[in-house]
């Protein structure tokens, strides 16, 4: 760790108040050093990371962290806060701060060292020195875990006595794959937690989180600890942003119970089918490990385990949703499964026609196959490339989106009916709507398959050839005879009313796509909509209606960041220091229609800048139909304005909403009554009051 942090990395005396301010301490000593290029990017990176889940942890403890394009190699940053530092711990705030910079590309040897200084924070002793040390240099060979050069000193004692317990806690901790017998014995003094047959209860558990950085390893450090002091073994698998290291199929057959901690979905997790199963967050695992371990225990007590059959235990939807939601939910997650996993091949295919249609017109549709005809020296030939692999992209979003509808339902037993029910509605002219109910189709089959008692000795068969056989008939079966053609009708239907649309029918029609693509910011209610306009334009020849909604959704799109942007450039006063950090930022990522841009402002400030950008939207999206603004492509922003029919008329609309959402958010903030204490807007006080009051966002 000698080359990750320094002594110029360290600041004991760290002044900062807000935890994003805490961290531009940090990052601009990084890029004093040269280990993060652009302070900005990288802080936004930080700020995402924190939006998915807050960083702080029991025990004054504060680790932003973030894997960025903009770091040039791992680093950590480390400061102590006197006042505290709020990074949303239940405790209270945080003392030690310390500042996790990743790059997007980090080796597996970095990530391991990032991984053990997370379990070190588990380490009472190890905080404890921190708190006491009294120089940077001293605080940095803390931290690597350096052997004191002179000893006799407080604080190379404190660095001693911290690397001794690292040591210790490694050497407690049984490694991933090794067996439970060699686990080590519960702690000198602790209880012994015996079974019926006299050996110690037995847990595996699996931690995760978004990154993979730190609360995977700082989970699975706290579990174990619990165990020791418990008298339990506990046997851990971190999944981490370094790949994970199975556990021995002996330990977990041996195993009494299972803890799942994680934010993201739990890898191969049918290995631990049929255990008692306690399945929590990753904070859980950190803050409350001794209530974990007293839950599962209880639990194989009362004789209560998971779904025996792995096949149908832990469908992507439910490793990353919570216990006991609604059908409703589930419902939308699994359709924005298939959405999300549709928008790729949405934008490379659309992309692709685009500038075909850009670089050899629209005639280019009717060009010969290019493996008939492709002259290296022609234009007309390179565009008709580029139209022709579009359109093959294109091809695939009807069964892409059925197939990973079917996956998030069913897991991958889904995916084979679910693409084949695709295929069909693409076949039969079924579109969007028959995608959707191919792939709700699958995923129902699949379900239900998976619910008859199979005799074991055909259970390894099941999801090779007897699930994707029986369910591909059966969804063939009633794509084909059954729903196809109404479905087929409905979709034709639609597409004639659309066609049919002008006036004031049109102006309605786009200040409703508006207000859905600015409500929730790329949330469902925005996918909803540029799925809906990307169906429209996934054909050869789709109709001008359809191009306009698609130029009007994207229009509507650019308008929330553009306008955040606008705001804190002419009353910079009325934002904090970050936001006026972010509207930078917001800039590029509006012009690039990334509506997201726009989620920091209204995370802080939601009842002001939500409606302000869903009308501001709202009158784009109608101004954009007004003017007949039409769009082959399906993403791209300003960038492909070359593309687009009446460009000069649609950015116009763009303007008008931007300055209309604009003026909007500078009136309601200029009302807004400042907080009791505060003084005037944009002083350093102000600034805390704001960020003290703003909400976490929702990670979708």
């Amino acid at each position: 760790m000698s080359d990750m942090i320094t002594a110029d990395l360290v600041d004991l005396d760290l002044s900062a108040d807000t935890k994003e301010a805490a961290a531009r301490a940090l990052a601009e000593r990084m890029v004093a050093l040269g280990r993060v290029t652009d302070l900005d990017g990288f802080l936004a990176d930080v700020a995402a990371r924190e939006a998915q889940m807050p960083t702080g942890l029991d025990g004054g403890i504060g680790i932003p962290h973030c894997r960025s394009e903009h770091v040039t190699e791992p680093t950590l940053g480390f400061g102590r806060s006197a006042a505290g530092i709020d990074f949303g711990a239940a405790d209270g705030p945080a003392d030690l701060i310390f500042l996790i910079a990743a790059p997007a590309g980090a080796d597996d040897a970095h990530l391991t060292i990032l991984s053990s200084l997370a379990r070190q924070l588990m380490n009472a002793e190890f905080t404890d020195a921190l708190r006491s040390v009294g120089d940077a240099a001293a605080a940095a060979a803390l931290i690597r875990g350096d052997k004191p050069a002179a000893a006799g000193s407080e604080d190379s004692a404190a660095a001693s006595g911290a690397a001794s317990a690292d040591a210790a806690a490694g050497k407690t901790a049984p490694a991933p794959g090794a067996s439970v017998e060699d686990a080590s014995a519960p702690a000198s003094g602790a209880p012994a937690a015996d079974e019926p047959d006299g050996r110690p209860f037995r847990i595996v558990a699996v931690t995760s989180c978004p990154t993979g950085i730190a609360h995977t390893y700082m989970a699975a450090e706290s579990l174990e600890n619990a165990g020791r002091e418990a008298g339990i073994e506990v046997v851990v698998e971190p999944q981490g942003s370094a790949g994970f290291t199975r556990l021995d199929p002996a330990v977990i057959a041996a195993a009494d119970g299972v803890i799942f901690a994680h934010d993201v979905p739990v890898r191969e997790k049918e290995r631990f089918a049929g255990k008692p199963t306690v399945d929590v967050g990753v904070k859980a695992g950190i803050n409350r490990p001794g209530e974990l371990i007293s839950e599962v225990r209880g639990k194989a007590e009362r004789g209560e385990v998971t779904a025996g059959a792995p096949s149908g235990a832990g469908t992507p939807v439910e490793r990353a949703g919570e216990a006991g939601e609604g059908y409703g939910t589930k419902l939308r997650k699994w359709l924005m499964s298939g959405v999300s996993y549709m928008v790729p091949f949405v934008a490379a295919g659309g992309l692709l026609i685009a500038l075909g249609f850009a670089i050899g017109g629209y005639k280019i549709k009717s060009a010969p196959s290019v493996m008939d005809h492709f002259v290296w020296t022609q234009t007309d030939s390179w565009a008709a490339l580029m139209f022709q692999i579009g359109a093959v992209a294109f091809g695939f979003l009807v069964p892409v989106l059925a197939g990973y509808i079917a996956y998030g339902m069913a897991d991958r037993p889904g995916l084979v009916p679910g693409f084949v029910g695709g295929m069909i509605a693409s076949t039969i002219s079924a579109g969007f709507l028959g995608g959707l109910v191919a792939g709700l189709l699958a995923g129902g089959v699949v379900m239900a398959i998976q619910k008859i008692n199979i005799p074991p000795v055909l259970r390894g068969i099941m999801p090779v050839v007897v699930i994707p056989l029986i369910s591909s008939a059966i969804v063939g079966f009633l794509m084909f005879v059954v729903v196809g053609k109404p479905i087929a009708s409905a979709q034709k239907g639609m597409t004639d009313w659309l066609n049919g649309l002008s006036g004031s029918n049109a102006l309605l029609l786009g200040a409703l796509l508006g207000l859905m693509m600015c409500f929730d910011l790329g949330g469902p209610v925005n996918k909803v909509a540029y799925t809906f306009a990307t169906a429209g334009i996934a054909v050869s020849s789709p109709s001008d209606s359809a191009m306009k909604i698609m130029a009007a959704v994207m229009a509507a799109g650019m308008v929330p960041p553009l306008a955040m942007a606008l705001a804190t450039t002419v009353r910079g006063k009325l934002f904090t220091e970050t936001e006026r950090e972010n509207g930078k930022a917001a800039w590029v990522l509006g012009a690039s229609f990334i509506s997201e841009g726009a989620i920091p402002f209204a995370a802080a400030d939601p009842l002001r800048v939500i409606p302000s950008s869903m009308v501001g939207g709202a009158i784009t999206g109608s101004l954009s139909m007004a003017f007949g603004a039409t769009l082959r492509a399906p993403h791209g922003g300003i960038f492909v304005v070359p593309l687009i029919g009446n460009a000069f008329l649609y950015l116009i609309a763009i303007a008008v909403g931007v300055c209309v959402t604009t003026t909007l958010v500078v009136v309601l903030k200029g009302m807004r009554k400042p907080a009791p204490g505060t003084v005037s807007p944009g002083t350093k006080d102000d600034m805390a009051t704001a960020t003290a009051e703003a909400k976490q966002p929702v990670a979708a």
